[in-house]
């Protein structure tokens, strides 16, 4: 076995009892018995972060707020403020909402799922580590970092119910998946036809693909749970989370696991918004076929941590090469898109990229950043290219910036 493998086998035994240890309900699942999901408690990892400084006027959003900054964690019981954000992300969900004393609590889960052979000894592996699933056609089915992690174990893919940024057509069971882990994350709204403001993929230039359906299966499973869903442009949400300072006039880019969406607004209006089919999984996928991998391994042998200002190794060097590329293409697509439209604002002063998603959170990514922007002739002035605050966060608290604005 591998080195990472014996990495993630240790590390699964270690943190394994991430959720209730001595659970093992099994229910039926398919699309008509989804509701059954709902009493399988899966938890999703809990945390606090700062908003935004202030909230931007936009188009759905006829009034602003201001989201003040705490670093403690949310009081029990404490109230929590109209409005909630979602990142809709391709390997990851992130929800948002702020208390009365201005905390923002977050919620994270990994957008994945493993099925297992349904055996005794398995059964009782699970159980032992604490570890929850259903029972999907006589197979056990983990999800989130449980299903990550037991993928690493078996040198395994994930099943994902999103690919290259929206809803996977590749599998039937994605929309109950999508259900079960939005019910764990964001649960029941505190009154019907409470905002939710969740994250869309900008149309994508390098594919035949359109956002319609995506956006409309998740405003369904929203509203199906109670809420008022609002789609929102991934890179608009970064410019509401990373900008305030800027007058919300700039370049946001969230370097997603599907896709990398991008967006340039003039105080907070968008100028320009596109997305790409290549993101994070595009490197793994890459990365994992000229070393024979899996995309699982190679993602989380990024996730482990390297430096790509200093990649040690072959493997490290594919993963080098593939974020430079991507990186390069990115920015080549920003720059021929500034210089093709004809409705281009003005931007007096020069503005700041801001990257944000899980996969710019790799060592070294600004820095090769960059040094790919100095290669071209950039069409407009930057300040200063950057990585956001919370950057696995960023795009939700965009999205809460924007429902706490119209719920204010």
């Amino acid at each position: 076995m591998g080195d990472y493998e014996d990495y993630a086998r240790k590390n699964f035994e270690d943190h394994g009892p991430k959720v209730n240890a001595g659970k093992k309900k099994e229910v039926a699942f398919g699309i008509e018995e989804a509701d059954a999901l709902n009493a399988v408690n899966y938890p999703a990892k809990d945390t606090t972060t700062k908003a935004a400084a202030k909230a931007a006027p936009v188009a759905a959003v006829p009034a602003a707020a201001t989201t003040e900054s705490a670093s403690t964690p949310v009081a029990a019981g404490a109230g929590v403020a109209l409005g909630r954000g979602l990142d809709v992300g391709t390997a990851n969900l992130v929800s948002s909402c702020q208390d009365s004393t201005g905390n923002v609590n977050l919620k994270i889960q990994r957008n994945a799922f493993i099925d297992i052979d349904c055996d005794d000894y398995t059964r009782n592996m699970l159980t032992r580590l604490g570890v929850q699933y259903v029972v999907v056609n006589n197979r056990m089915v983990v999800v989130g970092d449980p299903a990550f992690e037991l993928a690493n174990i078996f040198n395994r893919n994930t099943r994902r119910p999103m690919k290259d940024g929206m809803i996977s057509p590749d599998e039937s069971d994605a929309l109950p998946i999508e259900k079960m882990l939005l019910e764990t994350l964001l649960g029941q709204p505190q009154q019907q036809g409470e905002v939710c403001y969740y994250s869309v993929p900008a149309e994508p230039i390098d594919a035949d693909l359109n956002v319609v359906y995506h956006q409309g299966v998740f405003g369904g499973l929203l509203k199906g749970l109670g809420y008022e869903p609002k789609p929102l442009i991934e890179g608009h949400a970064v410019v509401f989370s990373e900008l305030a300072e800027d007058d919300f006039t700039g370049i946001g880019i969230s370097c997603g696991g599907g896709m990398f969406n991008v967006c340039v607004a003039y105080k907070s209006i968008p100028a320009l918004s596109f997305s790409t089919t290549r993101g994070g999984d595009w490197i793994d996928h890459n990365v994992a076929s000229v070393l024979g991998i899996s995309s699982s391994r190679a993602c989380g042998m990024k996730e482990k941590g390297i430096d790509l200002t200093n990649p040690q190794g072959r493997e490290e060097e594919a993963v080098e090469i593939y974020y430079r590329n991507l990186i390069a293409y990115t920015l080549k697509n920003i720059k021929e898109r500034f210089e093709s439209s004809a409705t281009m604002p003005k931007f007096p002063d020069p503005v700041s990229i801001v990257c944000a998603g899980g996969t710019s959170m790799v060592g070294g990514f600004v820095e090769v950043f960059q040094e790919e922007f100095d290669k071209i002739q950039f069409p407009l002035e930057v300040k200063e290219i950057r990585l956001a605050e919370d950057p696995l966060y960023s795009v939700s608290k965009g999205c809460l910036v924007a429902s706490l604005s119209e719920s204010a």
